[in-house]
């Protein structure tokens, strides 16, 4: 069986992601770009850890949202696309400084099945080269736009070094663009390592999150980042994570 995709629950969740329409530059950081803050060591076979991810970002609504995590000490994932890293690097600066990780969701978020393969490693790279200019790392996760990925989406993503991850369920965020039905579905989709996929370019969803973070904790989970709910399953680079149905290592 070849490991294209050919049914894959990510893509049920998500359905055709739609990225924020850029926004005019912000002045770059003064200072040099600082490394990332080391997070505390969270071990996940002894609490009961959620991944909150957010999408196609650095949205407008980033700042707001890194407020939000930081007062109640929750972590998160950004996979960001490089276009928006660009335009808005001082967000990127801001998440790695405190603690949260940063994961490569491409440039421009084109389908990565459908290029050539020059066209993908151009996609990852200049992704790669943003985030380290702005917040000085690099990231070491990959998510394919739309969740699609194949054989030679593998093989690239291994070239980098880079595990691709998908998501156990998503919020529908960018769908119901409503507070009250993101935080139903959020909550309905949690579950222990469970891995949720939300956008900081969708304003309820930033708005949305108090609540959402608030319940969250109050039913016993510790928000964490993806690698470290994923940490036990040894991913190398190329694996993908959750493995969906249709694929083959």
């Amino acid at each position: 069986m070849s490991r294209q995709i050919l049914s894959l629950l990510a893509i049920a969740a998500v359905g055709v992601t739609l990225a924020p329409a850029p926004a005019s530059a912000q002045p770059r950081p003064t200072q040099p770009p600082a490394a990332q803050a080391p997070a505390k060591a969270v071990d996940c076979e002894q609490v009961k850890c959620i991944a909150l991810t957010f999408d196609d970002g650095p949205g407008k609504y980033a700042g707001a949202l890194l407020d939000t995590l930081k007062k109640y000490n929750a972590k998160a994932t950004f996979f960001l696309e490089g276009q928006y890293v660009h335009s808005r690097p001082s967000f990127v600066k801001r998440m790695a400084q405190e603690g949260h990780e940063l994961g490569n969701h491409s440039y421009k978020h084109p389908n990565f099945t459908t290029l050539e393969p020059g066209a993908v490693r151009d996609e990852i790279k200049k992704t790669q080269d943003a985030v380290k200019k702005a917040a000085g790392v690099e990231p070491k996760l990959l998510r394919p736009p739309y969740g699609m990925a194949d054989i030679q989406t593998s093989d690239i993503a291994a070239e980098f070094g880079m595990p691709m991850i998908l998501w156990t369920a998503g919020s529908r965020d960018w769908a119901t663009k409503n507070e009250a039905e993101i935080k139903k579905q959020t909550l309905a989709v949690a579950k222990q390592d469970g891995i949720i996929l939300m956008h900081d370019w969708v304003k309820q969803t930033v708005d949305s999150m108090p609540s959402i973070i608030k319940t969250l904790q109050k039913n016993g989970y510790q928000l964490v980042t993806v690698s470290d709910v994923v940490k036990r399953e040894n991913l190398q680079p190329g694996d993908i994570y959750p493995v969906p149905e249709g694929w083959q290592k």
